[in-house]
């Protein structure tokens, strides 16, 4: 499989569902009374990151990806503030990796890639080794803390809101019905 295979419609799949279990999250909160921008700011534990900045940080993951093996310039991703400004970013990620060019991430596999953290720690990796070892983890660890705080924030989200896409793929008359 090429790098585009596996990430490209991986993580515009994962996002889409992102968009979706925060449409819930935003619902929910409106339904119980108080504002949206209340779930933005719950987190799992006090030294963990909101869930504004996980829907961030998953977006970042998956745009650098792109940016890094294609040698272009990793954007600065605004912060986000509002449900509107989630489902924005979410957006522009999406179409971001949907326009990616398969031939030049492939390209990227031997680029050297620098992964400077902020704690000072610096990584040298291949492209190849950037995705398998990084992007497609911190992605997903992204991901599943953000579905984490809203299922802990009492919203009615599941497996089928995780991975809405898998249903297209179930075999007819094997799906719950109601």
């Amino acid at each position: 499989m090429q790098i585009h295979d596996i990430a490209a419609p991986g993580f515009s799949q994962m996002l889409t569902a992102l968009s979706g279990q925060l449409a819930k999250g935003e619902a929910f909160a409106t339904a119980q009374g108080y504002d949206p921008a209340q779930l933005l700011a719950a987190r799992l534990a006090p030294d963990m990151f909101p869930l504004s900045s996980q829907v961030k940080f998953a977006c970042l993951q998956a745009t650098e990806l792109v940016c890094r093996l294609t040698g272009q310039p990793v954007p600065a991703l605004a912060d986000v503030t509002g449900f509107a400004e989630a489902r924005a970013l979410i957006a522009a990620t999406v179409a971001r990796l949907d326009g990616a060019d398969a031939d030049a991430l492939a390209a990227g596999a031997d680029r050297p890639v620098e992964l400077a953290l902020p704690n000072g720690i610096v990584f040298d990796l291949s492209g190849r080794d950037y995705v398998r070892d990084w992007a497609i983890p911190q992605f997903h660890f992204h991901l599943c803390m953000a579905y984490a705080v809203l299922r802990q924030s009492g919203v009615a989200i599941g497996k089928a809101d995780f991975v809405p896409h898998m249903l297209a793929h179930a075999r007819p008359g094997t799906l719950p019905q109601g």
